[in-house]
């Protein structure tokens, strides 16, 4: 696919939000969209050929759980005297999986676990299924949306898998990754290839991350990994006590067979899917609560269900620049205090305004509305029983969001839509108010 070229003109507000050996990270606004982006800015020496191919690679995996590509950018950044190139993308409030855990100083309530754990193994299925293997999967590169939903990120390692693919395609990047996420035979092997066991190997060691709260062999340097990890040895696993949540002790077992030192015996994603999606429904109806409970920890902005209320929480401004990139949400800042919600003010509008704020923000309708059973129940009779059915049973809000656009707003029209406007404004005000309706 051609990718979308921009430049300085296109945005404002620039901020620094991290920074690594690739360059720098920035979060600047779409002066057009009134949207906000992360920009990767490729430090001097770095190959340009190595951004496009990362875009080039983020451009073959449009998914729900992987982070969104907006194109190429080229042009002067502030302070930055002479042109350079890099990528506009998706901006995470969230933070990263590894940002989250720092902050919590620990695991997330089990709900908020289960669920990361399914998005990832979601969104990587989906990558093997394009026949890329990600080759640096880690908590950094877990980024988080305001509503604390995984997406996969950082595919500046990336390969084309050959395990995986029918023909004769090139790879991209470079060899390697975090050496602490990398399986035994990729350390002990100068020639290795990376292939999909890559990548479950790494997913096993992130799923210990969440689910402990702490970073792997943290006393240990990266000579004694790469002499241990090939003779066994793993995270420790007698910290989880597999008792506190149902489905623990399933997902750690999944957990040591994707670490399994022979390759073969790995699962493949798809069974860890099966695995995750199953632990993760016994623990679904308590997953708003606990994002609610931790967004209100972290200071997130996000409307979402708590107990029998839905809040907005205030976030401060997070714009000064780490050593570490999370394209979004910093680690250990001042936070202020959490505000009580207060009340938006209603204005009036036709049916007609309505059903056209519901057309003409759908992007960002299907990413941020997160009361959509609510909302259909509001609906009412204008949603008929089989496709409520359908809409129910979809796993995410964004895809329950997109049965809606792709059947009742169609069928119903002008009338639908304005009253889904009703709906989400008595249950989601601050959305509506934020998008200026």
């Amino acid at each position: 696919m051609a990718l979308r070229h921009h430049g300085t003109e296109d945005f404002g507000e620039w901020k620094l939000i991290g920074s690594g050996g690739f360059g720098k990270v920035y979060k600047a606004s779409h002066k057009g969209l009134r949207k906000m982006r992360a920009i990767k800015i490729l430090t001097n020496g770095v190959s340009p050929q190595s951004a496009l191919n990362e875009a080039e690679t983020m451009a073959k995996a449009p998914c729900e759980y992987v982070l969104t590509l907006y194109g190429m950018y080229q042009g002067f950044p502030p302070g930055e005297a002479t042109s350079r190139q890099g990528i506009v993308m998706e901006f995470m409030e969230g933070g990263s999986v590894e940002s989250l855990l720092k902050d919590l100083s620990g695991p997330p309530p089990w709900p908020l676990a289960f669920r990361l754990a399914d998005e990832v193994a979601v969104g990587m299925n989906y990558l093997h299924d394009q026949g890329l293997v990600h080759c640096d999967l880690k908590p950094s590169n877990v980024l988080l949306t305001h509503n604390l939903n995984a997406k996969i990120a950082d595919f500046g390692l990336s390969k084309v898998s050959h395990s995986v693919s029918t023909g004769s395609r090139t790879t991209t990047g470079e060899e390697g990754g975090s050496f602490k996420y990398m399986p035994p035979e990729a350390l002990i092997n100068l020639n290795y290839k990376p292939v999909r066991s890559f990548d479950i190997y790494s997913y096993g060691i992130v799923l210990w991350s969440i689910f402990t709260g702490g970073e792997p062999y943290p006393v240990a340097n990266e000579g004694q990994v790469r002499a241990l990890i090939p003779k066994g040895q793993r995270p420790d696993c007698t910290i989880i006590d597999q008792t506190e949540a149902e489905g623990l002790k399933e997902l750690v077992g999944l957990m040591q067979k994707c670490w399994d030192g022979n390759a073969s015996n790995r699962p493949d994603f798809k069974e860890c899917t099966k695995a995750t999606e199953i632990v993760f429904s016994k623990h679904e109806m308590e997953i708003n609560d606990a994002v609610f409970q931790v967004s209100k920890t972290l200071g997130l902005p996000t409307t979402i269900q708590g107990p029998n209320v839905t809040s907005q929480i205030q976030t401060p401004d997070q714009s000064q620049p780490h050593d570490t990139v999370d394209f979004g949400r910093q680690t250990h800042t001042e936070r202020t205090p959490v505000q009580d919600p207060v009340a938006v003010p209603i204005k009036t509008m036709s049916e007609k305004e309505k059903a056209k704020f519901v057309d003409v923000n759908k992007a960002t309708l299907i990413q941020d509305v997160s009361e959509v059973m609510p909302i259909v129940d509001e609906l009412g009779s204008m949603v008929h029983g089989e496709t409520y059915s359908r809409i129910d049973a979809k796993p995410t809000s964004q895809k329950k969001m997109r049965l809606l656009y792709g059947g009742p707003f169609r069928s119903g029209g002008q009338k639908v839509k304005a009253a889904f406007f009703d709906a989400l404004q008595k249950l989601q005000p601050l959305l509506v108010e934020r998008l200026g309706g």
